[in-house]
C-alpha cells in the first residue's frame, strides 16, 4: 500500500456516492496540471471502463470493480502495456459520520506515495468545494433542469459542463461533429436546425475562435465572425423556443485596454480597440432573446487561472524552467479569476433570477503585472528576475495583439456579484494558484 488518503465531506453519504456516479465525475477530479486528459469516462462504476490520455500517446485504461453503493467501489489498470509492468489498484471507501461522510482512497501501487499525494490532495480539496458550492446552489433555489451548452469540449466548457452535470443537471452539448450520443446534439452556428432547443431550459452559449495571436486581417475576421453571427442566430432561436435564461460568454475587453486606474464595473463605459468594439457587438447580439423576455446574462470574464489554458498555460512551464518575469515595467493590471470561480459565476448566472445583463467575472482583487509574476514564481519556488522586453510579445503578437492581450490593463472589479453577496472560492490570488498547481502545503 503506498497511499492512504482520507478526509471528512460536509455532505451526507449517499450524495457524495451519487456525485461519483454522475458524468463529469472524473473531469472534475483530474488535476490541471499534470498531462492527463480523460478520453474516454465509464459508463457505470459498476464494471465501468475510463480510459485516461497520457503523454507519448499511452492510455490508461481503468476497470471500475466491487462496487457496493453507496461505501465502495475500485479501479483496477487493465490497459497493457502499462498494465505489464505497474500495479494499480485504487480503493474508494465512503463511511457515513453523521450528517457528514468520511471518504478514503487506499492506492496499492509501486509508484511512490510522495509522488501521488498533491493529486490526491487535490481530488479531496475539489470534491468538498463542489459539493459545498452545489448544496449553498441549492438552498439558493437551484433545482435540476436541463441545459444546452455550445463549447462544452473546450477550456472553460469541459470544466463547467462537468460541475453542472455532478451537480445534477441534464447537460446537452451543442455539438458541430455528428451526434456521439444521447447528450449531445448537432449544431449548425449559422442556421440552427429549428428543434435544437427543444426540451432545453437554459442556454449557455461558450463557443467563438480562440483570441490569442497575431491580430491579421484573417484572424480578427474568425474572431468576430464566431462570434457575432452565431450568438445572435442561438438567441434568436432561444427567444423563438422560449427557454428562461440565455446567458452568453463575454470579456473584460469591453473596457478596452488601457484605462489606467480607473476601477471599471459593469455600469463603465466600453473603451476603444477591436476588442472591445468586438464584445460590444457580440452581447448586442443576444438582444432578441432579451427583447422576447428571456433572462440574459453576458459573463464578461477576466483572466482565467488554470494550466490547462489561457496565459497561465504559457507561463507555467516558462516559470517552472526559472525563466519567468515581469511583463514590461509590470505595473499593469490583471484582472484574473480562478477556474472554478468562473464555473459558479455561470452556475450563478442559470438560477439566480436577479442576474441579468453584464456580470464582471473576475476576482475581488485585481493585481498589477509585477504583483502576479512574483507571486506565481513564489507558488512555484522560482525565481522571476528575467523581465519580458516589450518587444517579446510585439514579436509573437504583432502590434495590435501585443497592445490588446499581452500589454492590456484593466482594474475590473465584480460590482454585481459582490452586491448579490457572491462568495468567491479563491479571492486570493495565490490561493487560486496553489490550489490548480497542485502546491497546497500539506
Amino acid at each position: 500500500m503506498s497511499l492512504i488518503c482520507s478526509s471528512v465531506v460536509d455532505a451526507p453519504l449517499d450524495d457524495v456516492f451519487a456525485w461519483h456516479e454522475r458524468p463529469g465525475a472524473i473531469h472534475r477530479l483530474t488535476p490541471p496540471w499534470q498531462p492527463v486528459g480523460v478520453v474516454r469516462e465509464a459508463g457505470s462504476l459498476d464494471g465501468g471502463r475510463a480510459v485516461l490520455g497520457l503523454p507519448l500517446g499511452l492510455r490508461w485504461g481503468a476497470r471500475h470493480t466491487e462496487y457496493s453503493p453507496p461505501h465502495r467501489f475500485v479501479d483496477e489498470l487493465d490497459s497493457a502495456p502499462l498494465s505489464w509492468a505497474l500495479r494499480w489498484r485504487h480503493t474508494h471507501e465512503f463511511q457515513a459520520e453523521g450528517e457528514r461522510t468520511r471518504m478514503t482512497d487506499r492506492v496499492d501501487t509501486p509508484v511512490p506515495g510522495a509522488l501521488l499525494r498533491s493529486m490526491f490532495a487535490y481530488r479531496h480539496r475539489q470534491l468538498a468545494a463542489d459539493l459545498a458550492a452545489q448544496a449553498a446552489a441549492r438552498e439558493a433555489g437551484d433545482r435540476p433542469m436541463t441545459v444546452a451548452i455550445t463549447g462544452a469540449s473546450g477550456f472553460v466548457g469541459t470544466a463547467l459542463w462537468s460541475f453542472l452535470s455532478t451537480a445534477g443537471h441534464r447537460v446537452v452539448k451543442l455539438v458541430r461533429h455528428s451526434p456521439a450520443g444521447q447528450d449531445e446534439r448537432r449544431w449548425d452556428p449559422d442556421r440552427p436546425a429549428a428543434d435544437l432547443l427543444a426540451g432545453v431550459d437554459a442556454v449557455v452559449h461558450l463557443a467563438g475562435a480562440s483570441i490569442a495571436g497575431r491580430f491579421t486581417e484573417a484572424h480578427r475576421r474568425a474572431i468576430r465572425s464566431s462570434r457575432i453571427g452565431p450568438t445572435r442566430a442561438l438567441a434568436d432561436l432561444a427567444a423563438a423556443t422560449g427557454v428562461a435564461v440565455f446567458v452568453s460568454a463575454s470579456a473584460i475587453g469591453f473596457y478596452g485596454n488601457d484605462r489606467g486606474d480607473e476601477e471599471l464595473t459593469e455600469d463603465s463605459e466600453r473603451g476603444e480597440g477591436f476588442l472591445a468594439d468586438v464584445v460590444a457587438d457580440w452581447e448586442a447580439a443576444t438582444a432578441p432573446a432579451a427583447a422576447a423576455g428571456v433572462r440574459v446574462v453576458t459573463v464578461r470574464t477576466g483572466l482565467v487561472q488554470s494550466p490547462d489554458g489561457g496565459t497561465l498555460r504559457i507561463f507555467h512551464p516558462l516559470f517552472t524552467a526559472g525563466l519567468g518575469g515581469r511583463l514590461g515595467d509590470g505595473r499593469m493590471w490583471q484582472s484574473w479569476i480562478g477556474m472554478d470561480d468562473l464555473v459558479d459565476v455561470y452556475h450563478r448566472a442559470l438560477y439566480d433570477t436577479s442576474l441579468s445583463g453584464p456580470v464582471n467575472a473576475v476576482a475581488p482583487e485585481p493585481v498589477r503585472n509585477s504583483t502576479y509574476t512574483a507571486t506565481l514564481a513564489k507558488v512555484l519556488h522560482r525565481p522571476a528576475l528575467l523581465p519580458v522586453p516589450s518587444f517579446g510579445p510585439r514579436l509573437l503578437l504583432g502590434e495590435q495583439g501585443a497592445r490588446e492581450l499581452a500589454e492590456a490593463s484593466q482594474l475590473v472589479r465584480p460590482a454585481v456579484l459582490t452586491k448579490a453577496g457572491h462568495v468567491f472560492r479563491y479571492p486570493d490570488l495565490e490561493q487560486a494558484l496553489r490550489h490548480v498547481l497542485g502546491r497546497v502545503p500539506g
